[in-house]
């Protein structure tokens, strides 16, 4: 619902709009982030289940990673300034983790006995893990600047 002067949301019964996230490459971003959630997720659950004890740290690594996707892409959904900031400071977190363990493996490999979805900066994964948060962090930040 806007005021008819230039599009500003006012609020009605159910308060105010949330700012669309996902519009043009927002859309891209969910669908990626979405598979990214299911191939974590989906692969973590059958490493912890089945095989655990031969890498505990990299399964779990690999859970944590699913967990975040899944944030990500339900803040992306959401919408809204609070879900842009939440979502921009869980990217940040993710690029991170992908630095610290993408470089963890290439110096000390042994640490890793199986790979995470972080592993080698994503490689297992076509750098996808590395490539994403960056591209999100660039909309997200471009989605604040055209809501203001």
């Amino acid at each position: 619902m806007t005021d008819g002067q230039g599009g500003t949301p006012v609020e009605g019964a159910a308060g105010p709009k949330r700012a669309r996230l996902i519009s043009g490459p927002g859309i891209l971003l969910v669908w990626l982030y979405g598979v990214m959630v299911v191939g974590a997720v989906s692969r973590s659950a059958v490493q912890i289940s089945a095989q655990f004890d031969k890498a505990p740290l990299a399964y779990a690594l690999s859970a944590v990673a699913g967990l975040v996707y899944g944030f990500i892409t339900y803040s992306l959904v959401r919408g809204g300034e609070k879900a842009r900031r939440a979502a921009l400071v869980c990217c940040a977190a993710e690029l991170a983790g992908v630095l610290v363990v993408g470089t963890w493996t290439l110096a000390e490999p042994s640490a890793f006995p199986d790979a995470t979805v972080w592993s080698d900066y994503g490689m297992g994964y076509l750098f996808i893990p590395v490539l994403l948060p960056l591209s999100a962090m660039y909309w997200l930040r471009k989605a604040r600047t055209n809501a203001v």
